[in-house]
């Protein structure tokens, strides 16, 4: 009768779609790819702006979908025969990843490093204590500064450890760090691992409220996201 039923199953998905798939694989296709226009801040931002560059449509790379990113894809658009709206919809990303090889740009083959699950989650609590609250560009660039400092000599190799050293983080001092992160936070660290650094490859940031210390004020800055100045 359950070999009976399922071949009626496979019958009728045949005479639907013309062929049998994996399930697995019907549900990827049916993915929508992610919608960004002007305004968006996120690491499907950052991977449009690379793979626009990858074209030869110098845009910065940074994130965040400005005048200058539209300008760019408008440009794309119109060079490609696509609907012209300077929006980066299902359309327009089809084209991009065609011209663009997945494993050049942004694929998880090439993230910007290897993280335990265990990592991972330290760096999200970290991201949540620090700078929840913070423009998402800010909370990708504190998880940007733990990774910068793993691939530094003057710090631990592992997030935890660069998370745990003594002094180095607020959230770890009040004990913020032990809060749930949110969704947000976990978003944060996988845009960051794939590669977008808001933070300009900093190895310290602090808040000019409340730092006190004449040595992290030495620090060269390179740029201040919402209520954090980011140094190297």
């Amino acid at each position: 009768m359950k070999k009976k039923w399922l071949a009626i199953c496979v019958a009728t998905a045949v005479a639907l779609t013309g062929s049998v798939l994996p399930f697995g694989h019907q549900q990827a296709e049916a993915a929508a790819p992610t919608m960004v226009y002007y305004g968006s801040q996120n690491g499907d931002v950052w991977d449009l702006q690379a793979r626009l560059n990858k074209l030869g449509y110098h845009t910065k790379i940074d994130g965040v979908y400005g005048l200058d990113t539209e300008r760019h894809v408008i440009r794309f658009q119109k060079d490609h025969g696509l609907r012209i709206d300077g929006i980066a919809g299902p359309e327009t990303w089809a084209h991009l990843k065609k011209h663009t090889p997945h494993h050049k740009v942004n694929s998880e083959a090439k993230n910007r490093v290897s993280l335990s699950r265990e990592d991972r989650m330290w760096m999200a609590r970290a991201v949540h204590g620090e700078a929840r609250g913070e423009p998402y560009k800010g909370q990708v660039a504190v998880a940007a500064v733990i990774l910068n400092r793993m691939e530094s000599d003057n710090f631990p190799d592992t997030a935890k450890g660069v998370i745990l050293e003594s002094g180095a983080f607020t959230a770890v001092s009040d004990g913020q760090i032990w809060l749930q992160p949110d969704e947000q936070a976990h978003k944060a660290v996988q845009d960051a691992i794939k590669g977008w650094d808001p933070s300009g490859g900093a190895l310290y940031y602090f808040n000019p409220n409340t730092a006190t210390s004449d040595w992290i004020w030495s620090r060269p800055q390179i740029d201040k996201i919402g209520k954090h100045i980011f140094a190297k």
